[in-house]
């Protein structure tokens, strides 16, 4: 009897591997099945996950997307207020210099001809103010008076040297 019931036993446990295969079996056929008829519905739910995973996605990678070119906006800008100092500083270097040289060779300075050109329009001014008052309201001023005394002499001079000739004559 014994060796019935290991046949048995055997028998018992080799059955149930059996059937516990052949449901593995029978429930993979299934599912293979059901997929089958649920197919296209799960093609379909899958499709709109991703879609949606897409535009997740994309709305992330276009808000990392402007973070970065604010950032780089910022840097551009960083760097061309840094490069416009140096080019600023570079400037006035060169103009010292340029006005050092003009000096030496001894031009004026831009403020030297400024002031020139503002005292040459103070007198500009001052002769048209004298030009339109009138001459006999006037009195002759210290200048005029020299420049009329300068024009009568030689005029006079002129005038004995023909009285000479007359008289010679």
């Amino acid at each position: 009897m014994a060796t019935q019931d290991d046949e048995n036993g055997n028998n018992k446990g080799s059955d149930r591997i059996k059937d516990s295969a052949q449901q593995i079996w029978l429930a993979g056929l299934g599912a293979f099945a059901k997929m089958q008829q649920e197919g296209s519905k799960a093609f379909e739910a899958l499709v709109k996950d991703g879609a949606g995973m897409q535009k997740k996605t994309q709305a992330a990678a276009e808000e990392t997307l402007a973070q970065a070119q604010t950032r780089m906006a910022g840097f551009a800008s960083e760097f061309g207020t840094k490069a416009a100092g140096q080019w600023g500083k570079l400037e006035n270097i060169f103009e010292e210099r340029v006005a050092r040289a003009l000096e030496k060779l001894g031009l004026p300075s831009a403020a030297e001809y400024a002031a020139l050109q503002a005292r040459v329009a103070a007198l500009e001014a001052e002769l048209q103010r004298s030009a339109t008052k009138p001459a006999t309201a006037a009195a002759p001023s210290r200048a005029s008076r020299k420049t009329a005394g300068r024009s009568a002499a030689p005029a006079a001079a002129t005038k004995k040297t023909v009285r000479r000739s007359t008289k010679a004559g």
